[in-house]
């Protein structure tokens, strides 16, 4: 942390500490939700493009043929990655995956994983082969809160994407045979605590001053949960953000889900 970020760390912790935010949203309110489903559409099986405030996040999903794990014999696979480009932050280098967009990608991975999302047990081809989906999320401007916009992209560019025609274990190019099989729409929604408060969808700067965060990913159940930071939590403060989680995954799932 640069001694930019200490300032605003500074800043918005005295401010967050009166009872403001940076933005004048209430501490449960999400920044504006902006979401273009097949983004890439020809270039990809499935793609969105996710903006919230600031944050720019877009995911590309794409489905081959490939071999199944031998304890899954008949499941297909599901490989989530996530891409920090530098023209996003100049804290972003090119280079191998850093420890965040690892974190990321587990995260997002882990929650459609979870709730069940993709039938993998339907994607199964013949005796050698299933089908394997690959979600890559690109990370095209970092202003906080990456967890939520690359799964509200994942979970959108899934929802559309499509099951090329296979022919004798090949793909037919350019042909489908219809949707990939979905079963629900998992959302995260991640709570930042700063100076003892519980904000929903943080921004950059108040990622700089938070103590910990909680992401909680839902569909009519409890799917999954990402805690960060070295600050702890309460019983009470876990629960407000499992709360929260449930309340505004319904407002999100209604944009992704309609785009």
């Amino acid at each position: 942390m640069n001694i930019e970020h200490y300032l605003r760390k500074d800043y918005v912790t005295k401010i967050t500490s009166e009872g403001r935010r940076l933005d004048a949203r209430s501490d449960e309110d999400f920044r504006p939700v902006r979401i273009t489903k097949d983004y890439v559409e020809g270039k990809a099986d499935g793609s969105a493009y996710v903006e919230l405030g600031n944050t720019k996040v877009l995911a590309g999903v794409s489905v081959e043929v490939g071999t199944p794990y031998p304890d899954s014999p008949h499941s297909g696979i599901l490989s989530t990655s996530v891409e920090f480009r530098p023209i996003a932050s100049p804290d972003f280098e090119i280079g191998p995956p850093r420890e965040e967009s690892i974190e990321v990608a587990r995260v997002v991975d882990r929650g459609i994983r979870e709730s069940g999302m993709i039938d993998l047990d339907s994607l199964s081809i013949d005796d050698e082969k299933v089908w394997a989906v690959f979600v890559d999320i690109h990370m095209l401007d970092h202003d906080g809160n990456l967890f939520d916009a690359s799964t509200l992209a994942a979970v959108t560019a899934l929802l559309n994407a499509r099951l090329p025609k296979c022919e004798e274990g090949r793909i037919v190019g350019g042909e489908y045979q219809g949707k990939l099989p979905t079963r629900c729409t998992p959302i995260s929604c991640t709570s930042a605590k700063i100076a003892g408060r519980m904000l929903l969808d943080p921004c950059l700067d108040e990622e700089y001053a938070m103590d910990t965060r909680l992401t909680v990913t839902t569909t009519d159940t409890v799917n999954a949960m990402q805690k960060g930071g070295s600050g702890s939590l309460k019983m009470e403060e876990i629960e407000k953000a499992v709360d929260l989680a449930f309340r505004k995954s319904a407002e999100l799932r209604k944009l992704v889900e309609g785009a």
